[in-house]
Protein backbone atom coordinates (compact mmCIF):
# COMPACT_ATOMS: atom_id res chain seq x y z
CA UNK A 1 0.00 0.00 0.00
CA UNK A 2 1.44 3.38 -1.01
CA UNK A 3 1.92 6.27 1.45
CA UNK A 4 -1.02 8.04 -0.18
CA UNK A 5 -3.21 4.99 0.35
CA UNK A 6 -2.17 4.75 3.98
CA UNK A 7 -3.10 8.37 4.56
CA UNK A 8 -6.48 7.73 2.92
CA UNK A 9 -7.05 4.72 5.17
CA UNK A 10 -6.26 6.76 8.25
CA UNK A 11 -8.93 9.28 7.36
CA UNK A 12 -11.39 6.59 6.33
CA UNK A 13 -11.12 4.67 9.61
CA UNK A 14 -11.05 7.70 11.91
CA UNK A 15 -13.98 9.05 13.90
CA UNK A 16 -14.78 12.62 12.84
CA UNK A 17 -15.79 13.43 16.43
CA UNK A 18 -12.71 12.31 18.45
CA UNK A 19 -10.36 12.25 15.38
CA UNK A 20 -8.94 8.92 16.56
CA UNK A 21 -9.24 5.41 15.11
CA UNK A 22 -12.77 4.06 15.45
CA UNK A 23 -13.58 2.23 18.67
CA UNK A 24 -16.68 0.01 18.63
CA UNK A 25 -17.65 1.51 15.23
CA UNK A 26 -21.30 2.08 14.38
CA UNK A 27 -22.94 3.53 11.27
CA UNK A 28 -25.78 6.04 11.18
CA UNK A 29 -28.68 5.59 8.72
CA UNK A 30 -27.00 8.10 6.40
CA UNK A 31 -23.92 5.86 6.15
CA UNK A 32 -21.34 7.76 8.25
CA UNK A 33 -19.36 5.87 10.87
CA UNK A 34 -18.44 6.92 14.42
CA UNK A 35 -17.21 5.49 17.68
CA UNK A 36 -20.28 4.23 19.55
CA UNK A 37 -19.38 6.31 22.61
CA UNK A 38 -18.81 9.48 20.56
CA UNK A 39 -22.09 9.41 18.60
CA UNK A 40 -24.11 8.46 21.68
CA UNK A 41 -22.62 11.39 23.55
CA UNK A 42 -23.40 13.68 20.60
CA UNK A 43 -27.02 12.54 20.42
CA UNK A 44 -27.44 12.78 24.22
CA UNK A 45 -26.91 16.51 23.77
CA UNK A 46 -29.74 16.62 21.22
CA UNK A 47 -32.27 14.65 23.27
CA UNK A 48 -34.15 17.78 24.34
CA UNK A 49 -34.84 18.72 20.72
CA UNK A 50 -36.12 15.15 20.08
CA UNK A 51 -34.42 15.38 16.64
CA UNK A 52 -31.05 13.68 16.14
CA UNK A 53 -28.70 14.46 13.27
CA UNK A 54 -25.47 13.29 11.69
CA UNK A 55 -22.50 15.46 12.74
CA UNK A 56 -21.14 15.34 9.16
CA UNK A 57 -24.07 15.65 6.74
CA UNK A 58 -26.59 17.12 9.26
CA UNK A 59 -29.30 14.64 8.14
CA UNK A 60 -31.99 14.39 10.83
CA UNK A 61 -33.46 11.20 12.26
CA UNK A 62 -36.72 10.71 14.14
CA UNK A 63 -36.89 8.76 16.38
CA UNK A 64 -33.33 8.32 17.64
CA UNK A 65 -31.77 5.45 15.67
CA UNK A 66 -30.79 2.24 17.44
CA UNK A 67 -27.05 1.74 16.90
CA UNK A 68 -25.41 -1.66 16.54
CA UNK A 69 -21.70 -2.36 16.41
CA UNK A 70 -20.37 -2.82 12.86
CA UNK A 71 -18.40 -6.02 13.38
CA UNK A 72 -16.75 -5.98 9.93
CA UNK A 73 -15.53 -2.42 10.32
CA UNK A 74 -14.35 -3.21 13.86
CA UNK A 75 -12.35 -6.17 12.56
CA UNK A 76 -10.71 -3.99 9.88
CA UNK A 77 -9.75 -1.37 12.47
CA UNK A 78 -8.24 -4.05 14.74
CA UNK A 79 -6.28 -5.47 11.79
CA UNK A 80 -4.96 -2.02 10.97
CA UNK A 81 -3.86 -1.58 14.59
CA UNK A 82 -1.90 -4.86 14.44
CA UNK A 83 0.01 -3.63 11.39
CA UNK A 84 1.13 -0.56 13.34
CA UNK A 85 -1.22 1.88 11.65
CA UNK A 86 -2.20 4.73 13.97
CA UNK A 87 -4.67 7.51 13.57
CA UNK A 88 -3.49 10.57 11.72
CA UNK A 89 -2.41 13.53 13.82
CA UNK A 90 -5.25 15.93 14.47
CA UNK A 91 -5.44 18.60 11.82
CA UNK A 92 -6.60 21.95 13.16
CA UNK A 93 -8.37 22.65 9.84
CA UNK A 94 -10.87 19.87 10.43
CA UNK A 95 -13.96 20.43 12.54
CA UNK A 96 -14.01 18.80 15.96
CA UNK A 97 -16.95 17.95 18.16
CA UNK A 98 -17.11 21.47 19.59
CA UNK A 99 -16.50 23.26 16.29
CA UNK A 100 -18.92 24.50 13.64
CA UNK A 101 -18.36 22.42 10.50
CA UNK A 102 -18.56 23.67 6.93
CA UNK A 103 -21.95 22.80 5.46
CA UNK A 104 -20.53 22.46 1.92
CA UNK A 105 -17.62 20.10 2.61
CA UNK A 106 -18.21 16.40 1.89
CA UNK A 107 -16.50 13.57 3.70
CA UNK A 108 -14.45 14.88 6.60
CA UNK A 109 -15.62 18.47 7.02
CA UNK A 110 -13.36 21.45 7.58
CA UNK A 111 -13.90 23.93 10.38
CA UNK A 112 -16.17 26.84 9.40
CA UNK A 113 -14.74 30.35 9.61
CA UNK A 114 -18.01 32.25 8.99
CA UNK A 115 -21.76 31.70 9.06
CA UNK A 116 -24.16 33.47 6.68
CA UNK A 117 -27.41 34.78 8.17
CA UNK A 118 -29.01 34.85 4.71
CA UNK A 119 -27.95 31.42 3.45
CA UNK A 120 -28.27 30.01 6.99
CA UNK A 121 -25.14 27.97 6.35
CA UNK A 122 -21.57 27.92 7.63
CA UNK A 123 -18.51 27.92 5.36
CA UNK A 124 -14.82 27.10 5.55
CA UNK A 125 -12.31 29.47 3.98
CA UNK A 126 -12.49 27.67 0.64
CA UNK A 127 -16.28 27.62 0.29
CA UNK A 128 -16.69 31.12 1.73
CA UNK A 129 -14.75 32.64 -1.13
CA UNK A 130 -17.88 32.91 -3.32
CA UNK A 131 -19.37 35.35 -0.80
CA UNK A 132 -16.43 37.62 -1.51
CA UNK A 133 -16.46 37.14 -5.29
CA UNK A 134 -20.15 37.05 -6.31
CA UNK A 135 -21.87 40.45 -6.26
CA UNK A 136 -25.21 39.15 -4.91
CA UNK A 137 -23.52 37.13 -2.18
CA UNK A 138 -21.46 40.14 -1.06
CA UNK A 139 -24.68 41.64 0.32
CA UNK A 140 -25.19 38.73 2.71
CA UNK A 141 -24.47 39.19 6.41
CA UNK A 142 -21.53 37.13 7.63
CA UNK A 143 -21.00 36.46 11.34
CA UNK A 144 -18.75 34.30 13.48
CA UNK A 145 -19.47 30.57 13.08
CA UNK A 146 -22.69 29.63 14.84
CA UNK A 147 -24.41 26.33 15.56
CA UNK A 148 -27.72 28.12 16.11
CA UNK A 149 -28.47 29.19 12.56
CA UNK A 150 -31.59 27.04 12.50
CA UNK A 151 -33.01 29.21 15.28
CA UNK A 152 -33.26 31.98 12.67
CA UNK A 153 -35.89 29.97 10.76
CA UNK A 154 -39.55 30.51 11.62
CA UNK A 155 -40.86 27.14 12.81
CA UNK A 156 -44.32 28.04 11.51
CA UNK A 157 -43.55 29.30 8.00
CA UNK A 158 -40.02 27.91 7.46
CA UNK A 159 -38.88 31.42 6.51
CA UNK A 160 -35.89 33.44 7.73
CA UNK A 161 -36.95 35.66 10.64
CA UNK A 162 -35.89 39.11 9.48
CA UNK A 163 -38.50 41.05 11.49
CA UNK A 164 -38.86 41.84 15.20
CA UNK A 165 -42.17 42.31 16.99
CA UNK A 166 -41.73 44.89 19.72
CA UNK A 167 -45.21 44.17 21.03
CA UNK A 168 -44.40 40.52 21.77
CA UNK A 169 -40.63 41.03 22.01
CA UNK A 170 -39.71 38.24 19.61
CA UNK A 171 -38.19 37.66 16.18
CA UNK A 172 -40.67 36.84 13.39
CA UNK A 173 -40.68 36.29 9.66
CA UNK A 174 -42.45 38.47 7.10
CA UNK A 175 -45.46 36.14 6.93
CA UNK A 176 -45.84 36.39 10.73
CA UNK A 177 -45.89 40.20 10.47
CA UNK A 178 -48.93 40.10 8.16
CA UNK A 179 -50.52 37.18 10.00
CA UNK A 180 -50.60 36.55 13.72
CA UNK A 181 -48.61 39.73 14.47
CA UNK A 182 -50.65 41.99 12.20
CA UNK A 183 -51.17 45.40 13.78
CA UNK A 184 -48.25 44.93 16.16
CA UNK A 185 -45.31 47.31 16.39
CA UNK A 186 -42.85 45.55 14.05
CA UNK A 187 -39.48 46.64 12.68
CA UNK A 188 -36.70 44.93 10.82
CA UNK A 189 -34.46 42.76 12.97
CA UNK A 190 -31.49 44.84 11.80
CA UNK A 191 -33.16 48.09 12.98
CA UNK A 192 -34.05 46.55 16.34
CA UNK A 193 -30.50 45.27 16.67
CA UNK A 194 -29.16 48.77 15.98
CA UNK A 195 -31.50 50.21 18.63
CA UNK A 196 -30.55 47.54 21.14
CA UNK A 197 -26.90 48.09 20.27
CA UNK A 198 -27.24 51.74 21.25
CA UNK A 199 -28.86 50.67 24.53
CA UNK A 200 -26.12 48.11 25.02
CA UNK A 201 -23.43 50.73 24.47
CA UNK A 202 -25.19 53.01 26.93
CA UNK A 203 -25.34 50.18 29.47
CA UNK A 204 -21.69 49.38 28.90
CA UNK A 205 -20.78 53.04 29.30
CA UNK A 206 -22.73 53.14 32.54
CA UNK A 207 -21.02 49.95 33.71
CA UNK A 208 -17.61 51.33 32.78
CA UNK A 209 -18.33 54.52 34.71
CA UNK A 210 -19.41 52.48 37.74
CA UNK A 211 -16.27 50.35 37.40
CA UNK A 212 -14.16 53.52 37.38
CA UNK A 213 -15.98 54.78 40.48
CA UNK A 214 -15.51 51.45 42.24
CA UNK A 215 -11.84 51.36 41.21
CA UNK A 216 -11.37 54.80 42.78
CA UNK A 217 -13.22 53.68 45.91
CA UNK A 218 -11.13 50.49 46.11
CA UNK A 219 -8.00 52.61 45.71
CA UNK A 220 -9.20 54.96 48.44
CA UNK A 221 -9.95 52.01 50.71
CA UNK A 222 -6.51 50.60 50.00
CA UNK A 223 -4.99 53.95 50.87
CA UNK A 224 -7.17 53.96 53.99
CA UNK A 225 -5.86 50.50 54.94
CA UNK A 226 -2.29 51.69 54.42
CA UNK A 227 -3.02 54.83 56.45
CA UNK A 228 -4.63 52.80 59.25
CA UNK A 229 -1.73 50.35 59.30
CA UNK A 230 0.79 53.18 59.28
CA UNK A 231 -1.06 55.08 61.99
CA UNK A 232 -1.43 51.94 64.12
CA UNK A 233 2.26 51.07 63.74
CA UNK A 234 3.23 54.62 64.70
CA UNK A 235 0.80 54.61 67.64
CA UNK A 236 2.26 51.32 68.91
CA UNK A 237 5.80 52.60 68.40
CA UNK A 238 5.02 55.91 70.12
CA UNK A 239 3.20 54.18 72.98
CA UNK A 240 6.14 51.85 73.52
CA UNK A 241 8.50 54.84 73.60
CA UNK A 242 6.23 56.74 76.00
CA UNK A 243 5.76 53.78 78.34
CA UNK A 244 9.50 53.10 78.15
CA UNK A 245 10.15 56.72 79.11
CA UNK A 246 7.63 56.48 81.94
CA UNK A 247 9.19 53.23 83.16
CA UNK A 248 12.67 54.75 82.98
CA UNK A 249 11.42 57.81 84.84
CA UNK A 250 9.82 55.61 87.49
CA UNK A 251 12.97 53.53 87.76
CA UNK A 252 15.09 56.68 88.05
CA UNK A 253 12.78 58.13 90.69
CA UNK A 254 12.82 54.78 92.52
CA UNK A 255 16.63 54.79 92.38
CA UNK A 256 16.75 58.42 93.55
CA UNK A 257 14.44 57.70 96.48
CA UNK A 258 16.40 54.59 97.39
CA UNK A 259 19.69 56.49 97.19
CA UNK A 260 18.29 59.41 99.18
CA UNK A 261 16.89 57.14 101.92
CA UNK A 262 20.12 55.12 102.13
CA UNK A 263 22.21 58.29 102.24
CA UNK A 264 20.10 59.78 105.01
CA UNK A 265 20.10 56.42 106.76
CA UNK A 266 23.89 56.28 106.66
CA UNK A 267 24.26 59.88 107.83
CA UNK A 268 21.77 59.50 110.68
CA UNK A 269 23.14 56.15 111.83
CA UNK A 270 26.69 57.54 111.72
CA UNK A 271 25.67 60.59 113.77
CA UNK A 272 23.80 58.45 116.29
CA UNK A 273 26.68 55.97 116.60
CA UNK A 274 29.17 58.81 117.09
CA UNK A 275 27.05 60.21 119.89
CA UNK A 276 26.55 56.70 121.25
CA UNK A 277 30.33 56.17 121.39
CA UNK A 278 30.83 59.45 123.25
CA UNK A 279 28.12 58.54 125.74
CA UNK A 280 29.57 55.10 126.23
CA UNK A 281 33.01 56.64 126.91
CA UNK A 282 31.49 59.08 129.36
CA UNK A 283 29.56 56.25 130.99
CA UNK A 284 32.80 54.21 131.36
CA UNK A 285 34.53 57.21 132.89
CA UNK A 286 31.63 57.69 135.31
CA UNK A 287 31.74 54.03 136.31
CA UNK A 288 35.49 54.31 136.94
CA UNK A 289 34.98 57.43 139.11
CA UNK A 290 32.15 55.71 140.92
CA UNK A 291 34.44 52.78 141.75
CA UNK A 292 37.14 55.17 143.04
CA UNK A 293 34.59 57.05 145.15
CA UNK A 294 33.28 53.77 146.51
CA UNK A 295 36.77 52.74 147.46
CA UNK A 296 37.39 56.12 149.06
CA UNK A 297 34.16 55.82 151.04
CA UNK A 298 35.59 52.78 152.78
CA UNK A 299 38.85 54.55 153.78
CA UNK A 300 38.94 54.99 157.54
CA UNK A 301 42.11 57.12 157.57
CA UNK A 302 40.76 60.66 157.98
CA UNK A 303 43.84 62.34 156.62
CA UNK A 304 43.98 60.16 153.48
CA UNK A 305 40.22 60.56 152.85
CA UNK A 306 40.36 64.35 153.11
CA UNK A 307 43.48 64.48 150.94
CA UNK A 308 41.96 62.39 148.09
CA UNK A 309 38.38 63.62 148.16
CA UNK A 310 38.82 66.98 146.36
CA UNK A 311 40.37 65.37 143.28
CA UNK A 312 37.79 62.59 143.09
CA UNK A 313 34.60 64.44 143.82
CA UNK A 314 34.87 66.99 141.01
CA UNK A 315 32.83 65.82 137.94
CA UNK A 316 32.78 67.26 134.40
CA UNK A 317 29.45 68.59 133.01
CA UNK A 318 27.29 66.14 130.97
CA UNK A 319 27.78 67.78 127.56
CA UNK A 320 25.73 65.30 125.43
CA UNK A 321 22.73 63.98 127.27
CA UNK A 322 20.93 67.32 127.23
CA UNK A 323 21.10 67.44 123.39
CA UNK A 324 19.30 64.13 122.84
CA UNK A 325 15.57 64.49 122.12
CA UNK A 326 13.60 61.28 122.26
CA UNK A 327 10.83 61.32 119.61
CA UNK A 328 8.30 58.78 118.27
CA UNK A 329 9.67 56.12 115.92
CA UNK A 330 8.69 57.75 112.58
CA UNK A 331 11.83 58.30 110.62
CA UNK A 332 11.17 57.57 106.89
CA UNK A 333 7.41 57.10 107.08
CA UNK A 334 6.99 60.57 105.59
CA UNK A 335 8.75 59.36 102.45
CA UNK A 336 6.35 56.42 102.21
CA UNK A 337 3.37 58.71 102.72
CA UNK A 338 4.59 61.15 100.06
CA UNK A 339 5.16 58.31 97.56
CA UNK A 340 1.73 56.90 98.36
CA UNK A 341 0.19 60.28 97.55
CA UNK A 342 2.12 60.43 94.26
CA UNK A 343 0.98 56.90 93.40
CA UNK A 344 -2.67 57.78 94.06
CA UNK A 345 -2.43 60.88 91.86
CA UNK A 346 -0.86 58.88 89.02
CA UNK A 347 -3.58 56.26 89.32
CA UNK A 348 -6.25 58.96 89.18
CA UNK A 349 -4.66 60.52 86.09
CA UNK A 350 -4.31 57.17 84.36
CA UNK A 351 -7.87 56.21 85.28
CA UNK A 352 -9.32 59.47 83.95
CA UNK A 353 -7.22 59.68 80.81
CA UNK A 354 -7.30 55.96 80.04
CA UNK A 355 -10.93 56.31 79.06
CA UNK A 356 -9.88 58.51 76.14
CA UNK A 357 -7.31 55.93 75.07
CA UNK A 358 -9.49 52.84 75.41
CA UNK A 359 -12.60 54.45 73.87
CA UNK A 360 -10.80 55.58 70.73
CA UNK A 361 -12.79 54.24 67.78
CA UNK A 362 -11.26 53.56 64.39
CA UNK A 363 -13.81 53.26 61.59
CA UNK A 364 -12.19 52.59 58.24
CA UNK A 365 -15.33 52.27 56.15
CA UNK A 366 -17.62 55.10 55.38
CA UNK A 367 -19.80 56.10 58.31
CA UNK A 368 -23.15 54.38 58.63
CA UNK A 369 -26.12 56.52 57.59
CA UNK A 370 -27.79 58.50 60.34
CA UNK A 371 -30.72 56.59 61.88
CA UNK A 372 -34.25 57.67 60.95
CA UNK A 373 -36.17 56.29 63.94
CA UNK A 374 -35.77 56.63 67.68
CA UNK A 375 -35.20 52.89 67.91
CA UNK A 376 -32.32 53.31 65.47
CA UNK A 377 -30.84 56.13 67.56
CA UNK A 378 -31.19 54.12 70.77
CA UNK A 379 -28.72 51.58 69.38
CA UNK A 380 -26.06 54.24 69.95
CA UNK A 381 -27.39 55.44 73.33
CA UNK A 382 -24.76 56.23 75.94
CA UNK A 383 -25.29 56.83 79.64
CA UNK A 384 -23.86 60.22 80.55
CA UNK A 385 -23.39 61.84 83.97
CA UNK A 386 -22.48 65.41 84.88
CA UNK A 387 -19.09 66.22 86.40
CA UNK A 388 -19.45 68.02 89.79
CA UNK A 389 -15.94 69.47 89.40
CA UNK A 390 -17.13 71.47 86.35
CA UNK A 391 -20.49 72.65 87.75
CA UNK A 392 -20.92 76.36 88.39
CA UNK A 393 -21.64 77.16 92.05
CA UNK A 394 -25.21 78.25 91.21
CA UNK A 395 -26.03 74.75 89.98
CA UNK A 396 -27.12 71.80 92.11
CA UNK A 397 -26.61 68.28 90.75
CA UNK A 398 -28.96 65.44 91.71
CA UNK A 399 -30.33 62.05 90.53
CA UNK A 400 -26.91 60.48 90.36
CA UNK A 401 -25.33 63.61 88.81
CA UNK A 402 -27.67 63.39 85.80
CA UNK A 403 -29.84 66.40 86.67
CA UNK A 404 -28.76 70.04 87.03
CA UNK A 405 -30.93 72.73 88.68
CA UNK A 406 -30.30 76.48 88.67
CA UNK A 407 -30.70 78.06 92.15
CA UNK A 408 -30.18 81.63 93.31
CA UNK A 409 -27.60 81.18 96.05
CA UNK A 410 -23.96 80.15 95.72
CA UNK A 411 -23.05 76.61 96.77
CA UNK A 412 -19.96 75.95 98.86
CA UNK A 413 -18.19 73.78 96.30
CA UNK A 414 -14.47 73.16 96.70
CA UNK A 415 -12.18 75.10 94.40
CA UNK A 416 -11.33 73.23 91.19
CA UNK A 417 -9.55 74.25 88.00
CA UNK A 418 -12.27 72.60 85.87
CA UNK A 419 -15.15 74.61 87.39
CA UNK A 420 -17.04 77.25 85.37
CA UNK A 421 -16.60 80.33 87.50
CA UNK A 422 -19.13 82.73 85.98
CA UNK A 423 -21.70 81.11 83.69
CA UNK A 424 -24.07 78.47 85.09
CA UNK A 425 -22.71 75.66 82.91
CA UNK A 426 -21.64 72.06 83.52
CA UNK A 427 -19.96 69.35 81.39
CA UNK A 428 -20.21 65.57 81.44
CA UNK A 429 -17.67 63.30 83.04
CA UNK A 430 -17.56 61.08 79.98
CA UNK A 431 -15.72 62.04 76.82
CA UNK A 432 -17.61 61.27 73.60
CA UNK A 433 -16.13 59.75 70.45
CA UNK A 434 -17.43 57.42 67.76
CA UNK A 435 -21.22 57.32 67.34
CA UNK A 436 -23.38 58.08 70.38
CA UNK A 437 -26.82 59.38 71.25
CA UNK A 438 -28.34 60.96 74.37
CA UNK A 439 -31.47 62.91 75.35
CA UNK A 440 -31.91 65.96 77.57
CA UNK A 441 -35.20 66.61 79.39
CA UNK A 442 -35.50 70.35 80.01
CA UNK A 443 -37.77 72.46 82.21
CA UNK A 444 -37.90 76.23 82.59
CA UNK A 445 -37.62 79.34 80.46
CA UNK A 446 -34.30 78.82 78.75
CA UNK A 447 -31.86 75.90 78.53
CA UNK A 448 -28.87 75.40 76.25
CA UNK A 449 -28.01 71.83 75.16
CA UNK A 450 -24.39 71.73 74.06
CA UNK A 451 -21.20 69.81 73.33
CA UNK A 452 -17.71 71.17 73.94
CA UNK A 453 -14.03 70.27 73.98
CA UNK A 454 -12.50 69.61 77.39
CA UNK A 455 -10.05 72.50 77.02
CA UNK A 456 -12.80 75.12 76.70
CA UNK A 457 -12.03 78.21 78.82
CA UNK A 458 -13.90 78.22 82.14
CA UNK A 459 -12.63 81.05 84.31
CA UNK A 460 -14.12 84.31 83.09
CA UNK A 461 -17.28 86.34 82.75
CA UNK A 462 -17.10 87.39 79.10
CA UNK A 463 -19.60 85.97 76.63
CA UNK A 464 -16.76 84.14 74.91
CA UNK A 465 -16.80 81.67 77.80
CA UNK A 466 -20.40 80.60 77.15
CA UNK A 467 -21.38 77.52 75.14
CA UNK A 468 -21.67 78.42 71.45
CA UNK A 469 -19.78 81.71 71.77
CA UNK A 470 -16.42 80.20 70.82
CA UNK A 471 -14.91 77.73 68.37
CA UNK A 472 -14.73 74.95 70.96
CA UNK A 473 -18.44 74.45 71.61
CA UNK A 474 -21.73 73.95 69.74
CA UNK A 475 -25.05 74.78 71.43
CA UNK A 476 -28.79 74.58 70.73
CA UNK A 477 -30.66 77.26 72.75
CA UNK A 478 -34.15 76.13 73.73
CA UNK A 479 -36.51 78.96 74.73
CA UNK A 480 -40.18 78.53 75.53
CA UNK A 481 -41.25 79.42 71.98
CA UNK A 482 -38.19 79.11 69.76
CA UNK A 483 -34.86 77.40 69.00
CA UNK A 484 -31.57 78.95 67.96
CA UNK A 485 -28.20 77.38 67.25
CA UNK A 486 -24.90 79.06 68.02
CA UNK A 487 -21.26 78.23 67.26
CA UNK A 488 -18.29 80.57 67.34
CA UNK A 489 -20.74 83.40 68.15
CA UNK A 490 -22.62 82.86 64.87
CA UNK A 491 -26.37 82.56 65.52
CA UNK A 492 -28.62 80.44 63.29
CA UNK A 493 -32.44 80.48 63.66
CA UNK A 494 -33.93 76.98 63.94
CA UNK A 495 -37.52 75.94 63.27
CA UNK A 496 -39.24 72.84 64.54
CA UNK A 497 -41.93 71.49 66.86
CA UNK A 498 -41.70 72.43 70.54
CA UNK A 499 -40.80 69.58 72.87
CA UNK A 500 -39.43 69.28 76.40
CA UNK A 501 -36.93 66.69 75.24
CA UNK A 502 -33.98 67.21 72.90
CA UNK A 503 -32.13 64.28 71.32
CA UNK A 504 -28.47 64.69 70.38
CA UNK A 505 -26.74 62.40 67.85
CA UNK A 506 -22.97 62.53 67.40
CA UNK A 507 -20.88 60.78 64.74
CA UNK A 508 -17.48 62.04 65.79
CA UNK A 509 -15.49 60.49 62.95
CA UNK A 510 -17.90 61.72 60.26
CA UNK A 511 -18.08 65.16 61.91
CA UNK A 512 -21.88 65.02 62.25
CA UNK A 513 -23.74 66.61 65.18
CA UNK A 514 -27.57 66.57 65.02
CA UNK A 515 -30.24 67.94 67.36
CA UNK A 516 -33.74 66.44 67.35
CA UNK A 517 -37.08 67.38 68.88
CA UNK A 518 -38.25 64.19 70.60
CA UNK A 519 -41.95 63.47 71.22
CA UNK A 520 -44.03 60.72 69.65
CA UNK A 521 -41.86 61.23 66.58
CA UNK A 522 -38.37 62.61 66.05
CA UNK A 523 -37.93 65.82 64.06
CA UNK A 524 -34.53 67.09 62.97
CA UNK A 525 -33.95 70.61 64.28
CA UNK A 526 -30.39 71.29 63.16
CA UNK A 527 -27.44 69.33 61.76
CA UNK A 528 -23.77 70.33 61.85
CA UNK A 529 -21.19 68.95 59.41
CA UNK A 530 -17.65 69.75 60.51
CA UNK A 531 -14.38 68.14 61.61
CA UNK A 532 -13.92 67.38 65.30
CA UNK A 533 -10.30 67.43 66.40
CA UNK A 534 -10.79 66.34 70.02
CA UNK A 535 -13.15 64.17 72.07
CA UNK A 536 -16.33 66.03 73.03
CA UNK A 537 -18.21 66.40 76.32
CA UNK A 538 -21.96 66.89 76.67
CA UNK A 539 -22.98 70.10 78.44
CA UNK A 540 -25.94 72.21 79.56
CA UNK A 541 -26.30 75.90 80.39
CA UNK A 542 -29.18 77.07 82.59
CA UNK A 543 -30.19 80.73 82.69
CA UNK A 544 -33.06 81.37 85.13
CA UNK A 545 -34.01 80.35 88.64
CA UNK A 546 -35.66 76.93 88.70
CA UNK A 547 -34.47 75.86 85.22
CA UNK A 548 -33.54 72.18 85.09
CA UNK A 549 -31.85 69.89 82.58
CA UNK A 550 -31.70 66.13 83.03
CA UNK A 551 -29.65 63.66 80.98
CA UNK A 552 -32.41 61.12 80.48
CA UNK A 553 -31.55 57.53 81.34
CA UNK A 554 -32.31 55.63 78.13
CA UNK A 555 -33.35 51.99 78.31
Amino acid sequence: MTQKGVQLDRETFSCSICLDLLKDPVATPCGHSYCMKCIKGFWDGEDEKKIHSCPQCRQSFTPRPVLLKNTMLAALVEELKKTGLQAAPADHCYAGAEDVACDVCTGRKLRACKSCLVCLASYCDKHLQRHYDVAQLKKHTLVEPSKKLQENICSRHDEVMKMFCRTDQQCICYLCSVGGHKGHDTVSAAAERTERQRELEGSRQNIQQRIQVREKEVKLLQQEVEAVNGSADKAVEDSEKMFTELIRLMEKRSSDVKQQVRSQQKSEVSRVKELQEKLEKEMAELKRRDAELKLLSHTEDYNQFLHSYPSLSALSEPTHSSSINIRPLSYFEDVTAALSAVRDKLQDVLREEWTNVSSTEVDVLLSAPEPTTRAGFLKYSQEITLDPNTANTRLVLSDGSRKATYIGQQQSYCSHLDRFTEWSQVLSRESLTGRCYWEVERRGTRVSVAVAYKNISRAGGGTQFGFGYNGKSWALYCDQNSYTFRHNSILTPVSGPRSSRVGVYLDHRAGILSFYSVSETMTLLHRVQTTFTQPLHAGVWLFDYGDTAELFKLK
